[in-house]
């Protein structure tokens, strides 16, 4: 079965199209008729996979690609030097501004096909195509695009939302584990701070995988439509970042994943909210979540280390630093916490 979840936005609104095997019928269902040529963008390792798929897809909806453009998998590729090769791959192409942009494949396709199409002649459509969890359920939605200078991950960038989103769970069953587990992180993160019974359903697994990524995609599109310059309620997305940034900086991005360095600072949250008067049976119910997915829950950083890295974070303000903390699994808030006293919360 297909859903459809309406994203509204100061422009206009846009489509996303969820469910196991929906592939055809979402591009079925696109109206393509406004735009004058289409081109995709993928990776290595998606167009390997789902290249030729794609390009069945499309052509069973009567689409011909213009052209395609292919970069090499992984985060070394999302920088402007790769930008700037997409858009002369466009201008090959004879892109104009009716054209549109099929961006298939995870967060670093996605961000950096997002940020080609709202820079290049000022801005034209693309439709995203995640292909893992992690971007199904959250880089896809939302309009927020970049790519990372040598200094630091999505300092250029610019909110450009899509024409349409197209999240086909079969994808998944092409990826490792350890982006499943990625995913997974961020799913756990969406019952916490919106849905408990989201949040139970995962914890104990009697939530089947399309049902879990709509759900979690519904709540990202409320917070988004509602928030959607990123200066209000968006800031919960943010539950587990503080120190889940932390480590996966001190990791070098490469010893634990996004997802499972979010896992571990949701704990870390848990531990704050603890000393900031909230529930105590949050940590362990993170924990029990964490654990039922064989998610990664402790790491060998000292406390110190991981402030000196939060100090860095965008969510730092002088002294103080924005805490998502949990009323209860389901129910959340932002607090400012002081980063003199941290030491002392996340022992």
């Amino acid at each position: 079965m297909m859903e459809k979840i309406k994203v509204p936005h100061a422009a206009g609104e846009y489509t996303i199209y969820a469910g196991e095997g929906i592939l055809k019928d979402a591009f079925g269902e696109f109206d393509f008729s406004k735009y004058d040529r289409v081109f995709l963008v993928s990776d290595s390792n998606v167009w390997s996979l789902w290249g030729e798929k794609m390009t069945e897809v499309l052509a069973s909806c009567g689409i011909t690609l213009a052209g395609h453009y292919v970069f090499p998998a992984g985060e070394t590729s999302k920088r402007l030097e790769t930008v700037s090769d997409m858009y002369a791959a466009f201008a090959a192409a004879s892109l104009t501004r009716r054209s549109i942009l099929i961006a298939l494949g995870g967060g670093v396709c996605g961000d950096m096909t997002g940020f080609a199409a709202a820079t290049y002649l000022r801005g034209i459509a693309v439709i995203q195509v995640p292909t893992t969890l992690l971007s199904q359920i959250d880089s896809s939605i939302g309009g927020k695009t970049g790519v990372d200078l040598a200094v630091g991950k999505n300092l250029v960038g610019a909110f450009w939302q899509p024409a349409a989103v197209i999240a086909d769970s079969a994808f998944l069953d092409t990826l490792p584990r350890r982006y499943i587990d990625d995913g997974m992180g961020e799913a756990i993160k969406y019952g916490c701070i919106w849905d408990e019974q989201l949040f139970d359903a995962i914890a104990d697994k009697s939530i089947d995988r399309a049902e879990m990524i709509a759900r979690c995609m519904k709540i990202k599109a409320e917070v988004v439509s509602t928030d959607e310059r990123d200066t209000g309620l968006r800031a919960i997305l943010n539950y587990g970042h503080t120190i889940g940034h932390a480590v996966e900086k001190l990791g070098g991005f490469s010893r634990f994943s996004h997802g499972e360095s979010v896992g571990i600072g949701m704990l870390y949250a848990a531990k704050v909210g603890e000393a900031m008067g909230c529930p105590k049976d949050i940590y362990g119910r993170i924990l029990a979540a964490l654990q039922a997915w064989e998610l990664p829950t402790v790491m060998d950083y000292a406390p110190e280390a991981l402030i000196d890295a939060a100090r860095a974070d965008k969510k730092r303000e002088g002294d103080e630093i924005s805490f998502v903390l949990l009323e209860k699994i389901g129910k959340c808030y932002v607090k400012k916490v002081p980063i003199s006293e941290l030491a002392g919360m996340i022992q």
